[in-house]
């Protein structure tokens, strides 16, 4: 038996979800398969350590449009973690210590250098790829432009670290055109950049964001629902799952991460471009881990550099007896979130000061579903494929963080991404009528 939909949205992820609410409030008449048990994809707030952590996408701010629009519409509360009150650093094998302030002042002539181009390259974030030219910068990567400064030893590192933090990768895989792209989104300013990427995060979490958009769907939701075909026609198309459901639909919408998308069946195949970027995958393949250790503590910032194995770890909750730590790595491949042992040995190239209780963290890399952490492009990924990842393919659209335009990777990129492919379908669908 064939059942039948309106739209069907392959993956229950932030823009899966914004998809089907949009479309619900057109009448359209929606279904939501998600192959996990829980809805919200590459964002997932879950209970350890003592503390609701964010396994997955985590910080927002102001400065994102979409995002900052849900948080007006569902009134959900804003919060920090703790200010660094120590700072630690490496220059060279030397740790140095000393404030947050004395950090920025020392990264801050690499950045601005590095990133002095940002608005002539990429002057609207909301269209990455139209400059003439781009595709001249496009080729190199991060660690290219980086080692053309001939920065001091200190400053390098420092400033590699930094990068390595927020890409989540191994700088010569990732693309000098994402951290343009990153900037631009602030006007320019690094230090914006910076903030925005890293500091502010839901109070109750992201779960609150999530519960809000499915409290406010008219959808059918269906967790632990795995799609494995998809057939498609100019009329429309029909999804099967892997228990051997088939919906039949108008449009289908999939919001499958970029290092999915070309596995997945579809017939007639994706386009050349689609199956191209997915096949040489994102270049974030690093770590998150959290960290409780034996408190209290004074909260601090470290960064270290890219041949560890983990290049960033700050404080993000204190308590009486304790302290959380949320760290990151370039490579999931060079340490476990789960191994403690491991992470003790990494917390020492800063201090050995701190008794590590427990560690926690999910491996997004080895996770069959994501593949992936968070958009970090590769060299040439930009100019050959962005475009191309949002282009409609018939009655199939194409909804993911992946691929937004001015926030690509975060979760206003999803929102974006889903408001945008909510607003194609809806334009289709009220025209046929």
């Amino acid at each position: 038996m064939t059942e039948k939909a309106d739209v069907v949205v392959v993956g229950g992820g932030i823009a899966g979800l914004i998809t089907a609410r949009e479309l619900g409030r057109q009448g359209v008449r929606v279904v939501v398969l998600e192959a996990r048990d829980r809805l919200g994809g590459r964002v997932w707030t879950d209970h350890r350590l003592g503390r609701d952590l964010e396994l997955g996408g985590t910080w927002l701010h102001w400065v994102q449009p979409h995002a900052w629009a849900e948080v007006t519409r569902y009134g959900l509360e804003v919060t920090r973690g703790p200010r660094p009150e120590e700072a630690y650093w490496l220059a060279g094998d030397e740790v140095r210590s000393g404030t947050l302030d004395a950090f920025m002042e020392l990264i801050d002539p690499g950045m601005r250098r590095l990133l002095d181009g940002t608005m002539r390259w990429i002057p609207r974030p909301d269209a990455p790829a139209a400059a003439p030219g781009l595709a001249s910068v496009d080729g190199f990567s991060v660690q290219d432009k980086l080692d053309e400064l001939d920065l001091p030893v200190e400053e390098y590192r420092a400033n590699e670290a930094a990068w390595v933090g927020h890409f989540n990768a191994p700088l010569q895989d990732g693309a000098f055109t994402s951290a343009l792209r990153w900037t631009a989104a602030t006007g320019g300013s690094w230090h914006l950049m910076h903030e925005a990427s890293a500091v502010f995060r839901l109070a109750a979490g992201t779960r609150s964001l999530v519960e809000a958009i499915v409290a406010d769907t008219r959808a059918d939701f269906r967790t632990s629902t795995e799609v494995r075909h998809v057939e498609h026609h100019p009329d429309g198309a029909v999804v099967t799952t892997a228990a051997g459901e088939r919906i039949e639909a108008g449009r289908v919408v999939l919001t499958l991460p970029q290092n999915l998308l070309g596995g997945l069946a579809v017939e007639p195949e994706l386009s050349a471009g689609k199956r191209a970027a997915s096949e040489e995958g994102t270049a974030s393949r690093g770590v998150k881990i959290w960290i409780r250790v034996r408190g209290p503590i004074a909260p601090f910032f470290a960064y270290s550099s890219a041949a560890h194995p983990l290049s960033v770890a700050r404080t993000e909750y204190v308590g009486d007896d304790d302290a959380v730590l949320v760290s990151f790595g370039a490579d999931s491949r060079r340490i476990s979130p789960h191994d403690i042992d491991a992470v003790r040995e990494a917390l020492r190239v800063w201090r050995d000061d701190l008794e590590v209780l427990e560690v926690t963290g999910h491996d997004w890399m080895a996770d069959p579903r994501s593949r992936e952490t968070w958009l970090m492009q590769r060299p040439h990924q930009l100019t050959r494929y962005s475009e191309e990842q949002r282009r409609p393919e018939g009655v199939l659209h194409f909804a993911s963080s992946d691929n937004a335009t001015v926030w690509a990777g975060f979760i206003d990129g999803a929102i974006e991404s889903g408001l945008r492919v909510a607003r194609e379908i809806g334009a289709d669908l009220g025209a046929a009528r």
